[in-house]
């Protein structure tokens, strides 16, 4: 329709009038030029007005200021980023944006490179509806990086001075750069009955890993934070340098129990005879892990027998669970395995029946391993307390019966040999004393009578030479699992005695009946402080000490140092 012929328009050519098949103009009905609707005119606008206000808003403001329109001109409704374009954001949204980047950057060790991509411009510039924003420099996000870690170090520091005992745990790492790291952790109660455990830092290590280097490394840490003299543990994993530090250091020092398990498991495979059907598995891992073929092919053999289509594991020594994970993998995916590789006509040598059936056994002697490691290495709760009573249970579950065949008599006899050796290892004498502070632990029948005595009195020796003040009470703090620790509770066959210690505390402690799995060990504390006084110290004091070094070793599981710290 052209101009000539074209009807009338009402409100800014928004409305024009209905035009009859005839050609005559119908004046008493409108139509809409944005969505086409019919609407009945009384030569009045109103009614007109109100249909633009409930059907069309964003339309009807954006020419709300203008006089000229061109009539019948199709209308759609304007989107958020059109209403903003041109509008610059403002310096706080801009300076906030800029903190978020470098916390991003820094927590996730993504390269300050990155400030320079186009894509990420972009998304920026579509979020704030500003299409001239613009990235921040490199210099300004490393200057933030420093100003957030001054903050956050700042932070850490006051937690730091309102207690007077913390523990550390560290590992040494070598990066894909085949650069050596330290990385170091600390963990305390603070005096409302809080776990906390963070990072003091990350450090990269030039020299070789000599004893009396990875000491002077710790203590360097130790001064750094101003907290050497208030370190009392100290956790590392069994290598023989860190074994040694250990003793160069002035702390008490704890061996990761998590490798020391996962050495005696490693150590009992050799003596049980898994060694073929184990071999027999990692080729088959191998065979798939290595080819994507082969691993396409496996997925659609898995999706045809109505499996979920799950990869491999390959089980690796010093991965903890990895062979436990490896055989049941393999076990849940035996069908899906023997016929992919029997279409693919390959020759590598299968499982046979029985070593399938070695390989349910084996799978059942280490899930308790795997769910003693698991509670071991939690880092939001009391775990140290756990050890001596995990391993109890542990030993209890490798009793051998008359029902076992040869080779899992040779495993677990193994297992539980290797296990008390290292477990003599260990710092026992502070572990038995954690043990006897968890009021979930505390009747100690992880240990045997006589040495139960001998527990106490060494608890009444530290009461009667504590001297601090008392804490204040504090909240709820993350507890372990209830299921998993009642477990280590039925680790004895005798219960405890009633032995009187001399100092009264100790004994109304030994009695106390308030304690139940349904109550963190530090939520019973806090409400007991007013109640045990100098003992609920001694308690904050040993049961701040994990009993691994996984939180440290998370530290290298979620970044990689050497991106952000070489670029800075």
């Amino acid at each position: 329709m052209d101009a000539a012929t074209k009807p009338p328009g009402l409100l800014q050519g928004k409305f024009i009038f209905k035009k009859l098949p005839n050609g005559d103009i119908d004046k008493t009905k409108v139509v809409c030029t944005l969505c086409n609707a019919e609407l009945v005119y009384c030569r009045s606008s109103t009614s007109l007005k109100y249909h633009l206000n409930a059907k069309h808003p964003f339309a009807n403001a954006a020419d709300a200021g203008s006089s000229t329109e061109t009539p019948g001109k199709s209308r759609r409704q304007t989107t958020l980023f059109e209403c903003n374009r041109g509008k610059p954001i403002s310096a706080a949204l801009s300076d906030k944006l800029t903190n978020l980047l470098a916390q991003w950057i820094a927590t996730s060790c993504r390269p300050i490179s990155v400030v320079e991509d186009d894509g990420l411009k972009l998304v920026l510039q579509v979020a704030t509806g500003d299409p001239s924003y613009k990235l921040p420099a490199r210099q300004t996000i490393i200057r933030k990086i420093h100003d957030q870690y001054a903050t956050e170090k700042a932070a850490k520091d006051e937690k730091m001075v309102e207690v007077r005992c913390v523990a550390l745990t560290g590992d040494h790492w070598t990066s894909v750069n085949n650069d050596n790291y330290l990385g170091v952790t600390v963990h305390l109660i603070d005096a409302s009955w809080e776990f906390h455990s963070f990072a003091l830092g990350v450090m990269k290590t030039e020299e070789r890993h000599f004893a009396e280097a990875c000491a002077r490394q710790f203590l360097d840490v130790a001064n750094q934070w101003g907290i050497a003299d208030k370190i009392c543990t100290i956790g590392t994993d069994s290598a023989p340098n860190m074994v040694a530090a250990g003793r160069i250091l002035p702390f008490e020092h704890f061996l990761c129990v998590a490798h020391v398990v996962q050495r005696a498991i490693v150590m009992s495979l050799r003596e049980g005879g898994f060694d073929v059907a184990l071999a027999k598995c990692r080729k088959m891992v191998r065979h798939f892990k290595h080819s994507p073929a082969n691993s396409d092919e496996l997925k659609v053999q898995q999706a045809s027998l109505g499996q979920v289509q799950e990869p491999l594991v390959q089980d690796v020594p010093t991965r903890w669970n990895s062979t436990l994970e490896m055989i049941k993998r393999v076990r849940r995916n035996r069908d899906a395995l023997h016929t992919t590789l029997s279409q693919q006509q390959n020759h590598l040598a299968l499982p046979t029946s029985a070593e399938y059936e070695k390989l349910a056994k084996l799978e059942k002697l280490l899930e308790p391993c795997r769910y003693i490691t698991e509670l071991l290495g939690g880092d939001k709760y009391v775990s140290c307390s756990v050890v001596l009573p995990a391993l109890c249970h542990l030993q209890h579950e490798m009793k051998i019966s008359d029902d076992d065949p040869a080779y899992i008599v040779r495993f677990k006899a193994a297992f539980t040999k290797d296990l008390s050796q290292r477990r003599e290892k260990l710092n026992l004498e502070w572990l038995k004393v954690m043990t006897a502070l968890d009021p979930w632990f505390k009747d100690l029948k992880c240990l045997a009578r006589a040495d139960r005595e001998s527990v106490w009195a060494k608890l009444c020796e530290l009461v009667k030479g504590e001297e601090s003040a008392l804490q204040p009470l504090g909240e709820e703090n993350p507890a372990p699992p209830k299921k998993k620790t009642a477990l280590l509770l039925m680790g004895s066959d005798s219960e405890s005695d009633e032995e009187t210690p001399a100092d009264n505390t100790v004994e109304r402690y030994k009695v106390d009946p308030s304690a139940s799995l349904d109550q963190c060990p530090l939520k019973w504390w806090s409400e007991h402080t007013a109640v045990y006084g100098k003992m609920a110290h001694i308690a904050r004091k040993y049961l701040g000490t994990p009993a691994t070094t996984v939180p440290c070793e998370r530290l290298f599981f979620f970044s990689r140092p050497y991106c952000a710290e070489e670029e800075i």
